[in-house]
């Protein structure tokens, strides 16, 4: 079933990604199935959609870091980003992430793509998430659970966004 454009979008998108095995020894596949389950409920949001799982390479080059695993989660509803910030990372924070370095390898990274047609320009997030419209690994996986998606910024479709991204090696999981 299609739904026609809408820059109205009433649901919460989290991008998910991780390229080091978590604190238990889980591969960063098992780390995003579980940190995925764990978005299930937070301020009160159902878990209504999980894309598949795509292995990039890191974003930007960096030959010293493994392959990532990304995905995208679509949670029904909204809240407040403050608060859904404080609860992404607390589930980061539980599977072991360290924040050592901007972009350095990590057993899970959490990111809110878009909190419904929410504009914040501070402080943290930033909605929408303002470097998503150029990561490839973010816009495919977001096309699988949000297709109606619209830039609530820009206005671009996910298909406009996705053509005008930087090509990438994306391999589905």
């Amino acid at each position: 079933m299609s739904h026609p454009p809408s820059i109205d979008f009433p649901d919460t998108l989290v991008a998910l990604g991780a390229n080091l095995p978590g604190e238990d020894g889980q591969g960063p596949l098992e780390t995003c199935r579980r940190a995925a389950a764990a978005l299930d409920g937070i301020c009160g949001l159902p878990l209504v959609a999980v894309s598949n799982w795509w292995e990039t390479p890191p974003d930007p080059p960096d030959p010293d870091s493994p392959p990532y695993v990304n995905g995208v989660a679509r949670l029904r509803g909204v809240a407040p980003p403050e608060l859904l910030l404080e609860a992404t990372q607390s589930i980061e924070n539980r599977m072991g992430r360290v924040r050592s370095r901007p972009n350095a390898p990590r057993t899970l990274d959490l990111d809110l793509i878009a909190v419904g047609a929410f504009l914040r320009e501070t402080p943290d997030p930033i909605l929408p998430h303002p470097r998503a419209r150029l990561r490839r690994f973010v816009l495919c996986p977001l096309a699988e659970v949000a297709p109606e998606w619209r830039n609530p910024r820009t206005g671009e479709t996910l298909e406009e966004m996705i053509r005008a991204a930087p090509p990438m090696l994306m391999r589905r999981l």
